[in-house]
């Protein structure tokens, strides 16, 4: 017996959850593991025991015994600690390295942002208030003018300044100390430039020359402070609200293994917990059961819908000795199964390990501002140190007094309250107006990527097709009308279990055919059905089951079966005595709008790829129909994980658009996943982006409205930054020499406030993008 070093519960090695890596041998608390899949916990192997992987644990226990949790940057994967915490480099919270269910912290994180969030907006909003007040002739009053609206705003802007906001001057320290300069660094440095400036006119007021003041006192920075505080906070608090989001995708594939199992011991069916299943097991499956695990049938036959691994809506035929997938579904027959993998060696295991990996390496979006703050940064505190040294050497008395103030001035012309609504007003005007044509759009990252895209890779099944097989061609006898081919099917095919019956079923009476009962039915597995009639003998099958019993095919029907065939359609024929009555081919249908969609992408300049796990021919006959560039057939999930790796790895910008569980790892691995809107939750939670419609035509709507939405974001920034930027030599004193001008506050505030209103003004344009 050894104990769980997290729970303190005692394992017992002969029950416990068995898992191995790398030749190690690893045991799971099986208390706090049930139900749950088990490689997505860190372990490290510690004499025959690890840690449990409990749903709560977090940083805390992560220093227990045995548990060696990493946490890393995805922009800077150069940094790597064993607690959670902020990235030195970009500000950027760091994330676990291996995927383990933290929802406490990630709760917490959100919950303290939002809190600060809250206190912000409560203290800011009266500074805002009175500070508005000052600058609108005919309201002053004496609680709005003078000292005592000074010291109102110094006292109310604190909390948000140094409370609110002190994570602010933290990063930026650390941005500092590692030689790293963000956009941390330049908020830090304006805020805290506004605040300082600003406390010392109302603590000190008469240090500052008379020159600068206007009605008895220098202006005050409070509300610019407050504003990029607030703004700041607000988009922290978003971040972390998507970055919760980006495991929902793990915790959907987790809840579609199989909780429990039907284990077969000493002849004697047991029902246990799903943890407890081992190697060499045998299982019952019954019918419209998950089943348990991967492994092969012993005894009895069925139908199993596998369509979350090879996205195909038609279930699966598994005999004796065919193997069978864990979380797969058993439709209609009962079979029992020799168990040969468990926990991580299962394949839906594999896929949920391939989604984390993927997921995890997703780099957030590349922050413009970042990139303009490593070079605006040291550029602004140059200026600010070289004004303060020239009107210290050589200005006016009382030199040192104009020497700082005009180098406070600089720093805090520099740093643009817009800055803050540049990005997220783009962002969410753009969002808002995909919205509207049934795009879903979940983060930004999706839609900058999305400017970039050169392959668009699609999967076949309910993405480029409805997804559902139904009759798309009806091919009668010439003696027999349609009308009766398909009465004569429909009728047979009532009692039949095989998937593809259901599709003739539904078709019949989705015509508004009547169908009759049929006497002395039988199924003959693997080639057809058979029955009486309207008192004849009537056959349905393959062709070589209907040879046999209704004699030669007339050569027009074998004809238009080859032809059926090229199109990928699986043909059906149907005999009554000794005559064959016709065909019918079954398939699944291109959706109407999918041609359009990928001859615009053509006109794009994007290429187009389809990855299936459909049969070759099929996925060709559909590929030339629609001419689509390549085609990769027969994959399994991992096959398109790979196939999106290698694009990546030669340079190209990869979207991926699917619907199903077995797209998830591709979805999450390519630059922008899209997830059809009629597909499983997994695959939505993969994808950054969702069309409601499932319409592939909402691709060529989102690049549209990428390309928009980044380049109205650059023109934002240019608007954040070309005032203030204009302003710095005004307030480092340029002017002086020649006109005596100083930066006055209305410089200030009008800079400020104009480039906000054009982020605003030029982000709202979005709105009548047509898409």
């Amino acid at each position: 017996m050894v104990k769980d070093p997290v729970c303190g519960m005692e394992i017992d090695e002969r029950k416990a959850i068995k898992g191995s890596k790398d030749g190690q041998t690893y045991y799971f608390c099986s208390e706090y593991c049930r139900n749950k899949l088990l490689p997505y916990a860190r372990v490290e192997p510690v004499r025959k025991s690890s840690h449990c992987c409990h749903e709560e644990r977090n940083a805390r226990s992560s220093a227990m015994a045995g548990d060696a949790a990493r946490y890393i940057c995805p922009m800077h994967p150069d940094i790597n600690q064993d607690h959670p915490g902020d990235c030195p480099k970009c500000g950027m919270m760091l994330e676990p390295e291996t995927f383990v269910l933290e929802e406490s912290l990630e709760n917490e994180e959100i919950a303290s942002l939002l809190k600060k969030l809250m206190g912000g907006i409560a203290f800011g909003l009266p500074v805002v208030g009175l500070a508005a007040r000052e600058m609108i002739p005919g309201l002053e009053d004496g609680m709005s003018a003078g000292k005592v609206s000074g010291w109102l705003q110094f006292i109310l802007a604190a909390p948000v300044v140094f409370g609110a906001g002190g994570f602010f001057f933290i990063r930026a320290w650390k941005s500092i100390v590692h030689r790293s300069l963000n956009m941390f660094t330049l908020i830090a440095m304006g805020v805290g430039a506004a605040y300082v400036y600003s406390a010392a006119v109302v603590l000190f007021p008469q240090i500052f020359p008379e020159s600068l003041k206007m009605d008895g006192q220098p202006p005050l920075y409070f509300e610019a402070a407050v504003v990029i505080t607030v703004l700041v906070i607000l988009g922290q608090y978003l971040e972390a609200k998507a970055r919760a989001q980006t495991g929902q995708a793990i915790k959907v594939l987790l809840g579609l293994a199989a909780k429990d199992a039907h284990r077969l011991r000493e002849g004697k069916e047991e029902e246990v917990p799903i943890d407890e299943i081992q190697k060499g097991d045998w299982l019952r499956v019954r019918p419209g059961e998950k089943i348990p695990s991967d492994g092969v049938i012993v005894e009895g036959k069925s139908f199993v819908d596998e369509s979350m691994i090879s996205g195909e809506p038609v279930p699966v035929e598994k005999r004796l000795g065919d193997r069978v997938i864990g979380a797969t579904v058993n439709q209609t027959g009962t079979f029992v199964m020799k168990t040969e993998r468990v926990g991580p060696e299962t394949l839906l295991s594999q896929i949920i390990q391939m989604v984390s990996e993927a997921q995890r390496s997703r780099a957030p979006i590349q922050g413009t501002a970042d990139k303009i703050a490593g070079v605006f940064v040291p550029i602004v505190m140059a200026v600010a140190v070289v004004t303060f040294m020239a009107w210290f050497l050589w200005g006016p008395p009382p030199a040192f007094a104009y020497a700082l103030v005009n180098a406070i001035a600089v720093l805090i012309i520099a740093c643009p309250c817009a800055l803050g609504l540049a990005t997220p007003m783009s962002v969410m005007v753009g969002v808002g107006h995909a919205a509207r044509y049934g795009i879903l759009i979940k983060n930004a990252q999706a839609i900058e990527r999305a400017e970039k895209v050169t392959h668009v890779l699609v999967d076949k099944t309910g993405t480029l097709t409805e997804g559902k097989p139904r009759v798309v061609s009806i091919v009668p006898a010439r003696e027999m009308g349609e009308q009766e081919l398909l009465m004569t099917a429909g009728s047979l095919e009532q009692s039949s279990e095989h998937p593809l019956a259901r599709a003739i079923v539904q078709d019949v009476k989705r015509r508004g055919i009547e169908i009759f009962s049929v006497e002395e039915f039988e199924s003959v597995p693997g080639a057809g059905v058979r029955g009486k009639f309207k008192q004849r003998d009537v056959y349905l099958g393959k062709r070589k089951f209907i040879e046999g019993l209704a004699g030669d095919i007339p050569e027009d029907l074998q004809k238009k079966s080859v032809e059926l065939e090229e199109k990928a359609q699986t043909v059906i024929w149907v005999a009554a005595g000794k005559h064959i009555i016709g065909i019918l081919g079954i398939a699944d249908p291109i959706k109407e709008t999918t041609p359009v969609a990928i001859k615009t992408l053509h006109q794009m300049g994007r290429k187009v790829m389809m990855l299936t796990g459909d049969n070759e021919i099929t996925a060709k006959a559909v590929a030339r129909e629609l001419g689509i560039d390549q085609v990769r057939a027969q994959l399994e999930p991992r096959d398109k994980q790979r196939v999106v790796k290698e694009l990546k790895e030669q340079g190209a910008w990869v979207m991926m658009a699917g619907d199903g569980i077995n797209d998830a790892p591709a979805l999450a691995e390519s630059h922008v996943g899209v997830a059809m809107g009629t597909g499983t939750d997994v695959a939505m939670e993969s994808a950054g982006i969702t069309l409601v419609k499932g319409d592939l035509g909402g691709i060529v709507k989102t690049l549209i409205l990428s390309r928009c939405v980044m380049r109205n974001i650059r023109q934002n920034l240019f608007f954040a930054f070309i005032y203030n930027a204009l302003g710095v030599p005004v307030a480092a004193g340029v002017l002086y020499p020649f006109f005596g001008w100083l930066l006055s506050p209305m410089v200030a505030g009008a800079a400020m406030s104009f480039s906000s209103v054009s982020v605003i003004w030029n982000a709202l344009s979005l709105r009548r993008v047509k898409l």
